[in-house]
């Protein structure tokens, strides 16, 4: 019986995932509606997130424009992305909220790099935790007989290539961010 490596697998898609939506709210100089993803309003006595109760676009390449659909919530809104603290300036108009993006210093570069570094040193320690997972079932197996001693073996061999195939991946990932940053 070979070994099942789906829960890896899933586990694997689960923290590149998780990497991804982490690379997302790193910001560079670039306005992308998913940096508000995250964002918390105070809404009819609830935090709710901003894409509920209004649409968030692009205006321009350091803009968004959020138009909320009760009027009664643009105050509200603001003071989300302000309690947010994600270094935009906040400023409403009679069509609704503009969330203007600063122009990115070298010395901030060098800090959203370390930021997006760490948050790939995590993923990888996910993975070799999730690897880890692997092999003590395999071990498991080998010890209630359901594999040989030459398929455990196998089996860790093709875990590992799955684990740096991984590895790189998430490093391929992070050169994309790391590249985004530096332009």
């Amino acid at each position: 019986m070979a070994y099942d490596f789906t829960r890896f697998e899933n586990r694997a898609k689960e923290i590149d995932g998780w990497l991804l939506r982490e690379f997302t709210g790193i910001r560079t100089g670039r306005a992308t509606p998913a940096l508000l993803d995250f964002v918390q309003v105070e809404a009819y006595g609830a935090k709710v997130p901003i894409n509920q109760i209004g649409s968030v676009n692009v205006e321009d390449a350091r803009t968004l424009r959020i138009s909320v659909w009760d009027v009664s919530l643009v105050r509200a809104v603001e003071k989300g992305i302000i309690d947010a603290d994600l270094g935009m300036s906040v400023v409403s108009d009679s069509s609704g909220i503009r969330v203007i993006f600063p122009e990115l210093t070298g010395e901030r570069r060098v800090q959203l790099l370390k930021i997006a570094k760490g948050k790939l040193e995590e993923a990888r320690v996910s993975i070799r935790a999730a690897r880890d997972e692997a092999m003590k079932e395999i071990d498991a197996l080998l010890k209630s007989g359901d594999v040989s001693e030459d398929e455990k073996f196998s089996a860790k061999d093709d875990l590992q290539k799955r684990v740096e195939s991984k590895n790189s991946d998430l490093q391929s990932t992070y050169e994309k961010k790391e590249k985004e940053i530096n332009e």
